[in-house]
């Protein structure tokens, strides 16, 4: 088992996201503003299946790093999936949804993390 800090975390499903060819991943820290994760992950896939597939990859992959999902909400939605890591919530969503609920938007007072670095 690996013992991940939330940032390495949140990182590592972006990462993960990406190989997976998710779209306009962000990473944005929240700790300072919301008592609910200290960071959120928002990608987006092309299409309910690639959501579905995207969310169905990042539970796998953290899993075999001995870190599973406290819960998962929306499977059965054909537009967002969220993941909770509890110091770390994912949201995959299509592009429609993630226009919709706009959550990039509502976290601006968020601190934008470069993952990729």
């Amino acid at each position: 088992m690996i013992c991940m800090t939330s940032l390495e975390l949140a990182k590592q499903a972006a990462k993960l996201l990406d190989d997976k060819k998710a779209e306009n991943i962000s990473v944005i820290k929240i700790d300072g503003i919301s008592s609910l994760a200290d960071y959120f992950v928002i990608a987006t896939g092309r299409g309910s299946t690639h959501v579905r597939s995207l969310s169905d990859e990042l539970e796998e992959k953290l899993k075999e790093q001995g870190t599973a999902p406290a819960r998962i909400e929306g499977y059965r939605s054909d537009s967002w999936i969220l993941l909770d890591y509890s110091q770390v919530v994912v949201h995959v969503f299509t592009q429609e949804a993630r226009d919709f609920y706009d959550l990039d938007r509502l976290w601006t007072d968020g601190l934008k993390i470069d993952w990729q670095a």
